[in-house]
């Protein structure tokens, strides 16, 4: 009880339990569709739905400043592979939060005149660059591991040994599938952080990607996907060491 206190007191805990909602609400809603029996628990889960969405648009309100706090952090970091990937997630992060905040004003009436599906496309395009910037940061790490792992002559002689292989194997620069796969299990056993956040960010990827129609998928999959990624997100906040760092 202690840790979802813990969650909830945190504004981006609220945030991503609103949106763990707002997706299973609109996960159930499309398993029920068909339903004639539940069309009126149906309009009930939609109409919650975009509360949910109503409601996180509201506690965005500050995210543009921290975003871009954030960027100038990362801006200094002495990995320039590092330094590039997430100081631009930042700044599309942030360029996302104006145009989120930009929708919401203009949804509550302080704007006018705007052309919203303008501004929702442009909201899309920024969060995809912040993703696949994020998603790029993640395949750099695993990468950096992979090629740690490989140099270490301990941890070839124990990867031969799992793959029973010739020990000629230990000494090719790019491995084999398999022990590519060897070596991808191992990074995630013992960075479990890497493997949820490349996880939650390729479960983000379907949302731009269906609204700007580069890659259509269903509404039920793109429902699972989001709460499947705010699961995560909340995980990493109740246990901090899962939440992978710069």
């Amino acid at each position: 009880m202690e840790l979802v206190q813990n969650v909830i007191n945190q504004s981006q805990g609220r945030d991503r339990l609103f949106r763990a909602t707002q997706y299973a609400c609109a996960l159930c809603a499309y398993a029920l569709r068909n339903d004639n029996r539940r069309k009126d628990l149906v309009s009930k889960l939609e109409r919650l739905e975009a509360n949910m969405s109503a409601g996180r648009k509201l506690f965005r309100l500050g995210n543009t400043i921290n975003a871009i706090e954030s960027a100038k952090r990362n801006a200094r970091l002495s990995d320039p592979a590092l330094c590039l990937c997430l100081a631009v997630a930042d700044v599309g992060r942030a360029l996302y939060f104006i145009c989120d905040n930009t929708l919401w004003a203009a949804g509550v009436g302080l704007l006018a005149g705007i052309d919203k599906e303008r501004w929702s496309a442009a909201a899309s395009r920024c969060y995809l660059l912040s993703l696949v910037m994020s998603l790029s940061r993640d395949v750099y790490v695993i990468s950096r591991f992979v090629a740690e792992k490989t140099r270490e002559k301990h941890f070839r002689r124990k990867m031969i040994s799992h793959l029973k292989q010739n020990p000629d194997v230990a000494e090719v620069t790019v491995p084999q599938l398999d022990a590519l796969v060897f070596l991808l299990l191992h990074c995630f056993k013992s960075q479990p952080a890497v493997l949820l956040d490349t996880v939650k960010n390729v479960c983000d990827l379907s949302i731009p990607l269906d609204k700007l129609g580069i890659y259509r998928s269903n509404a039920g999959a793109v429902a699972f996907c989001g709460l499947l990624s705010s699961l995560i997100g909340i995980v990493t906040l109740v246990r901090p060491d899962l939440k992978i760092k710069a």
